[in-house]
C-alpha cells in the first residue's frame, strides 16, 4: 500500500492556527519560472574567473554574481560572506589569500564549498575537495617559486582539475534534477502522462523533496567516509543483513 507522503509534509499554520493552502496556479508559476532559470544557469568556467587577485569585498561580490541560481524567496539569506571565508581558510577547507588577495584557485575552491554547503557540512566538504595548503604564511616550495597568480603548478591544476570536473557534474546533475522535479510535478502542471512518482499536492512535492534530500545527503556522506578503504577495512558488504551496518563495523 503507497504512503500518502502528504500526511509527513510539513503545514504552515496562520495566526488562528488554521491549516494554510497552496494555490496550484502560483505553485505551478513558480516551478516553471525556476525550471527555465536552472536550465539556463551554470557555474563560470575556469578561465572565466579572473586571476589578478581580487581583495575580499571584490571576492564576496563576485561569488553572489555567480551563485544567483537561489530563487528570490530565498535570497534573504547571504550565500557567502567574509567570515564564512575566513573560516573555510582557518580551518584548512581551502587555501589562505596571497597578500589578501583571492586569486582563480581560491574563487574556485569557493564556488565548490558555497554549491556543496547546501548539503553537507564543513568536515565532508574537507574531504571532498582538493588538498592545497598553500597560503599567505605557507606556499609550497613550486609556488613559491612561481608568480603569484595564474601561473600553473601542481597546486592549481589540481584545484583546475577538481573544479572543470565539478562544473560539468553540476550542469548534468541540475538538467536532471530539472527532468526529474517534472516527472513529479506532473499532476501540478497538468501534464497529460502522469508517472507513478508524480505527487498529487505541494504538500506531496515538499515532503518528496525533503525525503530525496535526506537520501541524497546520506549516500554522498557514506561514500566520502570510504574514501582510502578497501574491503579489508570499509565495513561489511553482505546484501543479506536486515539492517545497514555502521562503516567502521567489520
Amino acid at each position: 500500500m503507497p504512503y500518502n507522503l502528504s500526511q509527513f509534509a510539513p503545514r504552515k499554520r496562520d495566526a488562528g492556527g488554521k491549516t494554510m493552502s497552496y494555490d496550484k496556479a502560483l505553485i505551478a508559476g513558480k516551478l516553471r519560472r525556476w525550471e527555465k532559470h536552472l536550465m539556463r544557469f551554470r557555474l563560470p568556467e575556469w578561465d572565466e574567473i579572473p586571476d589578478f587577485g581580487l581583495y575580499m569585498e571584490q571576492t564576496v561580490d563576485l561569488l553572489r554574481k555567480y551563485l544567483d541560481y537561489l530563487p528570490p524567496e530565498l535570497k534573504d539569506e547571504e550565500v557567502v560572506t567574509s567570515s564564512a571565508i575566513n573560516n573555510y581558510v582557518r580551518r584548512g577547507i581551502m587555501p589562505g589569500p596571497i597578500k589578501k588577495k583571492y586569486y582563480r584557485p581560491h574563487i574556485a575552491c569557493l564556488l565548490m564549498i558555497c554549491t556543496l554547503k547546501q548539503s553537507l557540512n564543513m568536515s565532508m566538504i574537507k574531504i571532498a575537495l582538493p588538498s592545497c595548503e598553500c597560503s599567505a604564511d605557507a606556499r609550497c616550495d613550486e609556488c613559491a617559486k612561481s608568480p603569484v597568480g595564474s601561473a600553473e603548478n601542481s597546486c592549481t591544476s589540481g584545484v583546475r582539475s577538481a573544479y572543470e570536473s565539478f562544473i560539468s557534474r553540476h550542469d548534468l546533475t541540475a538538467k536532471y534534477f530539472v527532468q526529474q522535479v517534472r516527472l513529479a510535478s506532473a499532476a501540478l502542471l497538468d501534464h497529460d502522462e502522469k508517472p507513478d512518482i508524480a505527487v498529487q499536492t505541494t504538500e506531496e512535492l515538499v515532503a518528496s523533496a525533503a525525503i530525496v534530500a535526506g537520501f541524497s545527503r546520506l549516500l554522498a556522506e557514506k561514500l566520502l567516509l570510504l574514501d582510502g578503504k578497501d574491503l579489508s577495512n570499509g565495513g561489511s558488504i553482505d546484501c543479506e543483513t536486515n539492517s545497514e551496518p555502521a562503516d567502521d563495523e567489520e
